[in-house]
């Protein structure tokens, strides 16, 4: 009988192999301490409005002032703090609806789309 070794990765001349870096872990967990400090920690990022939210304040004629703009990024902190992710932010006579996580309005509306409408995927409402 005859021995035989088997190698499954023989060893070739002139190359070596090396350990393949790892990817980095890029998810945190949401509400880990370290997370909930890093949030309050950072400075705050302006609020983004999305293409389909600055289509819609143009077809609305719905202005924003730099006021508003810093009332409604007090809101967004405030929602943000309670852990909200969707909102419903009322401002005068407009309602935006904000992805907190994103920092970004989503859509707007002023008092006449607001009437009757039923808003749905929110968990928050804030009234400025």
């Amino acid at each position: 009988m005859i021995d035989q070794i088997f190698m499954p990765n023989p060893v070739q001349p002139g190359r070596i192999d090396r350990p393949q870096p790892q990817k980095p872990v890029t998810g945190r967990p949401e509400n880990s301490a370290f997370a909930r400090v890093l949030d309050e920690k950072l400075p705050a990022q302006g609020v983004k409005f999305s293409q389909h939210a600055q289509d819609r304040l143009r077809a609305r004629n719905i202005t924003l002032s730099a006021s508003d703009l810093a009332n409604l990024e007090g809101a967004v902190n405030s929602v943000a703090q309670k852990g909200g992710k969707e909102s419903l932010v009322m401002m005068g006579d407009s309602a935006l609806v904000v992805s907190i996580k994103n920092r970004t309005v989503v859509t707007a509306m002023d008092r006449a789309q607001m009437k009757g409408n039923v808003f749905t995927n929110i968990d928050s409402a804030v009234v400025i």
